[in-house]
């Protein structure tokens, strides 16, 4: 019984490592398509900067050397996340893109940012 624990756990890391990867990826796809202007390539690096390093972190997470490194990495993942959800924000509003055209990339972020902090929630109880 506690073996299955572990593998779920350990499945659920898994998957979340991929997840997180593929967001990533969609970032920069969705970044390629913000305007060259001095104040578009500002945002395109910040997005790009905030929207990878969600995996990055949680990558990291998955292979800290203790509980308080883990939580930390954590904190990263979901103040991360909440920063990719403000710069979709500053783009919708801008103008740059539509709504429709970043909605899975602003749902994405908003479920991560969800899944950290329930992850960040449980480790503090």
């Amino acid at each position: 019984m506690i073996e299955d624990e572990l593998n779920k756990k350990k499945k659920f890391a898994k998957d979340l490592e991929e997840r997180t990867k593929l967001f990533a990826i969609s970032i920069i796809k969705l970044s390629i398509k913000l305007p060259e202007t001095p104040e578009g390539k500002v945002i395109k690096y910040q997005l790009t900067k905030s929207g990878t390093s969600v995996g990055a972190n949680y990558r990291e997470a998955n292979r800290s050397r203790s509980k308080a490194d883990f939580k930390n990495k954590i904190k990263i993942c979901e103040g991360e996340a909440s920063e990719t959800q403000y710069w979709l924000e500053i783009i919708i509003q801008m103008g740059w893109l539509r709504s429709d055209e970043i909605k899975s990339e602003y749902n994405e972020s908003g479920e991560l940012l969800a899944i950290f902090t329930s992850i960040s929630k449980n480790l503090n109880a």
